[in-house]
C-alpha cells in the first residue's frame, strides 16, 4: 500500500464523498414520499440495521423535532414484540443500502401483517428485494464507498442522511411549520434559547 500522509488520506476521503454528493439528485418518487408523510395520521416508524439503523434513528429524530410523531423500530427486536408499536394508521420508512437485509425485510412483512398504511424504502441496489416489498422507493443511486478498502458504509450513509433530512425538512416546509412551533419542541439548550430570541 502506498505510504500516504494522514492528511492526504483524509483529503481523498473528502473528495470521494463530495463526488458522490455532487451527483445526487432528488429521488424520482420523492414527492410521493412527502405526500405519504403528510397524509399519515399515525406515527412515522423508521427502521434499519447497522449503520443504516443510525440513519433511520436520525430520520425519526428529525421528524419528531419538526412536529411529525415518529419512532425508530429496531429490526432485530421487531419480531420479538416491538413491532406491536405499529398500527394501520402508521407508515414505515425502511433504510437499507443493499435492500437485502433479512431483518429489515422481515420487519416490513410484519408491519404489513399489522396493516401499516405505507412502506417507503431508501435503498441503492437495483435488484434488492426491498423494492418489491415497498410502496415507494427513494433511490440512493449506486455509489462507491469512500475509504481505501471501499467496503465500510461511508458515502452510502451520508446519502441516506441527506435523503432523510431532505424528506423531513421538505415535509415541514410544505406543512408550514413555523419557528415558534419548532421552538415548542426545543425548550432546552441552544436551539430552545434561539427560538425564544435569547441567542443571536
Amino acid at each position: 500500500m502506498e505510504n500516504k500522509h494522514p492528511n492526504d488520506i483524509a483529503a481523498d476521503f473528502l473528495r470521494q464523498t463530495r463526488d458522490v454528493i455532487d451527483v445526487l439528485g432528488v429521488p424520482l418518487r420523492f414527492a410521493d414520499a412527502v405526500d405519504a408523510v403528510l397524509r399519515c395520521t399515525g406515527i412515522i416508524v423508521t427502521t434499519g440495521l447497522g449503520k443504516a439503523g443510525h440513519a433511520a434513528k436520525k430520520c425519526s429524530s428529525s421528524f419528531c423535532s419538526m412536529g411529525f410523531p415518529s419512532c425508530f423500530l429496531h429490526p432485530a427486536e421487531a419480531s420479538h414484540g416491538d413491532v406491536g408499536v405499529i398500527t394501520p394508521r402508521d407508515m414505515l420508512v425502511a433504510f437499507s443500502t443493499s435492500g437485502k437485509t433479512r431483518e429489515v425485510l422481515e420487519t416490513i412483512e410484519l408491519a404489513r401483517s399489522l396493516g401499516v398504511s405505507c412502506v417507503v424504502a431508501v435503498t441503492s441496489h437495483s435488484e434488492s428485494p426491498v423494492r418489491a416489498a415497498s410502496d415507494i422507493v427513494l433511490e440512493m443511486g449506486i455509489m462507491p464507498e469512500a475509504g481505501h478498502i471501499g467496503l465500510a458504509p461511508t458515502t452510502s450513509i451520508v446519502i441516506m442522511l441527506i435523503i432523510a433530512d431532505m424528506l423531513a425538512t421538505t415535509c415541514a416546509s410544505v406543512r408550514g411549520v413555523t419557528k415558534d412551533e419548532f421552538g415548542l419542541r426545543h425548550h432546552g439548550g441552544y436551539l430552545g434559547r434561539k427560538c425564544r430570541g435569547e441567542e443571536p
